[in-house]
C-alpha cells in the first residue's frame, strides 16, 4: 500500500510540473465568425444582468412549492432535481456556490459568452413526499425544451483555442478566481432555433467555484479571500503569470498581456448598474457587493495598464 501511495504521489507531482498544455484546434485555420458565434458574440449594450439571458419569464417563483425528484452525489455542492407545479424540471445547487455561480454567470454573459438560465433563491420550499421543507440558498436552473445539452466539451480540443475569445475567457475566469477548469464543467448545447448568433453553444456552465481564492480546494464565495488573492503576478518570457494554485494551471501558460487587455476592455464597458445587477442576481447585499466591485476594479486597472507598459505584479 505504501509503495502504491508513493507511486501516486510521484504521478501527481509529475502531472503538476508538466509543460504547457497541448492545445488542438478542431478547425483548419482561423475559425470564421459564424463558428466564433457558437462561443462568444459582441454583446449588445445594456444587457440585463439581473434577470440574465433568459429573462424574468423563466425565473422560479419565490412562493413556489417544488416537488423533490432526485438528488445527485459528487462534486462540491449538494444538488437536487425538483419539479414545479407546471411540471418543469429544475436543477438546484445549494451551499456556498449558489450565489457565486449566478453572479459569475451574469458577468460572463455580460461580456458576450453564452450562458444557460440560472437564478438565485435565498430560500425555497420543497415537498419531499412526507413534508414540505425549507431549503436554500440555492441556484435554480430550469430545463428548457429549446436548449438541449449534448455533453461536455474539452478545454484543450475545440474550434476556439487559437482565438482571443478563448484566451480572454481564461483571463476572465482568473479575474473571478474561477479556477475549477474541468471539462465536465463545460457543456455543448444545441438550440431549436438560432439565439445570440448561433444554434450551437459552447458554454462554461458550472462556475460556482468563484469569488473566493484559488487552490485545489478553494474557498468559494468568500469576499475576504477574494480581496487578498493577487491577480496577475508578473510576466515570464512574454507570458502572463497568475496567482492560480489550482489543478489546471497548464491552460494558462500561453496567455499574453494583450489577452488580459482584451478582457479588461470589455469588462470596462459594463455600466455601474450592470455590475450591481450581476451581484444583486446572486443575492449579495450592498456592502459585500461594493467590496467585490472595488477589488474587480483594481484588477481591471491592473490589466489595462498593460496597454501602457505600467502594469505591476502581485496585485
Amino acid at each position: 500500500m505504501k509503495a502504491r501511495l508513493a507511486v501516486l504521489a510521484v504521478a501527481v507531482v509529475a502531472a503538476a510540473g508538466c509543460g504547457p498544455a497541448k492545445l488542438r484546434s478542431t478547425v483548419d485555420g482561423t475559425p470564421p465568425p459564424r463558428v466564433v458565434a457558437e462561443f462568444w458574440v459582441e454583446p449588445e449594450r445594456g444587457r440585463d444582468l439581473y434577470h440574465g439571458p433568459w429573462g424574468a419569464r423563466n425565473a422560479p417563483g419565490a412562493e413556489t412549492i417544488f416537488k423533490f425528484k432526485d438528488s445527485t452525489s459528487g462534486g462540491f455542492s449538494p444538488k437536487w432535481d425538483v419539479t414545479d407545479p407546471s411540471g418543469r424540471e429544475w436543477g438546484v445547487k445549494m451551499g456556498a456556490e449558489a450565489q457565486a455561480e449566478v453572479t459569475a454567470s451574469r458577468i460572463l454573459w455580460g461580456v458576450g459568452y453564452h450562458q444557460p438560465p440560472n437564478y438565485f433563491l435565498p430560500r425555497a420550499r420543497v415537498d419531499n413526499g412526507s413534508q414540505v421543507q425549507h431549503i436554500g440558498p440555492g441556484r435554480f436552473r430550469p430545463s428548457l425544451p429549446e436548449l438541449d445539452e449534448k455533453g461536455p466539451w474539452a478545454w484543450r480540443e475545440n474550434p476556439f483555442v487559437d482565438t482571443p475569445q478563448y484566451r480572454g475567457l481564461l483571463v476572465l475566469l482568473m479575474m473571478l478566481n474561477s479556477t475549477d477548469l474541468k471539462d465536465d464543467n463545460n457543456s455543448l448545447y444545441e438550440l431549436q432555433r438560432p439565439r445570440e448568433g448561433a444554434r450551437r453553444w459552447y458554454v462554461v456552465r458550472d462556475v460556482g467555484s468563484s469569488l473566493g481564492d484559488t487552490g485545489w480546494t478553494p474557498n468559494r464565495n468568500d469576499i475576504e479571500a477574494f480581496e487578498k488573492a493577487p491577480f496577475v503576478t508578473g510576466i515570464e518570457g512574454g507570458y502572463v503569470t497568475f496567482e492560480d494554485k489550482g489543478r489546471h494551471t497548464s491552460l494558462l501558460e500561453r496567455l499574453r498581456p494583450e489577452d488580459v487587455v482584451w478582457t479588461c476592455e470589455r469588462l470596462q464597458r459594463l455600466t455601474p448598474r450592470q455590475w450591481r445587477d450581476a451581484f444583486r442576481a446572486g443575492g449579495y447585499d450592498e456592502a459585500t457587493t461594493e467590496r467585490y466591485l472595488r477589488r474587480l476594479r483594481e484588477k481591471i486597472e491592473q490589466g489595462l495598464a498593460f496597454k501602457t507598459g505600467t502594469a505591476g505584479g502581485r496585485r
